[in-house]
């Protein structure tokens, strides 16, 4: 196991949709692992694998002290009811910005050993679940602002 770097806006990983896990293998395992460990610190809610370097669509997460992942995930119902609070991501970092987001969502796939799996929540979980997959489709929340929002997001990362 190992924490590993986190990719930072302007690496081309974090813009290429991921390649869904085809082998429940050893591999996987140990990317699951890492990823764990790497979501493991205080601030952290999920982390795409592609963060780290890794195209493959698996996530962790840690919400309310629960660590998990999902592999090959996929949003399946979100509510009509929305949240608009502050997001970050630890590949932008220092920067939060208000983001809408549903909030309650429900996300489909597969544990590490390629048992069918359902994470739903709301909040923050939803907030995770979403900005997950959206990394492992090539987006970062950035893509989501609008309006205001998204002009005093680009203006602060310009410095």
């Amino acid at each position: 196991m190992a924490v590993r770097p986190i990719r930072e806006l302007g690496d081309p990983v974090l813009r290429t949709p991921c390649d869904p896990v085809r082998a429940f293998d050893a591999a996987l395992a140990g990317l699951v692992r890492d990823l764990e460990e790497t979501v493991d610190h205080p601030g952290r809610a999920g982390l795409a694998a592609n963060q780290i370097g890794v195209s493959l669509r698996v996530f962790s997460y840690n919400i309310d002290g629960v660590i998990g992942h999902l592999v090959n995930p996929v949003v399946v119902e979100r509510s009509d009811e929305v949240q608009d609070g502050d997001e970050g991501c630890l590949s932008v970092p220092g920067l939060y910005a208000p983001t809408v987001r549903a909030l309650w969502c429900a996300a489909e796939g597969f544990d590490v050993e390629g048992n069918p799996l359902r994470l739903e929540g709301e909040g923050l979980m939803a907030r995770c679940l979403q900005h997950e997959v959206d990394h492992l489709d090539g987006m970062v929340f950035l893509q989501r602002l609008t309006g205001d929002a998204k002009k005093a997001a680009f203006r602060a990362l310009r410095g």
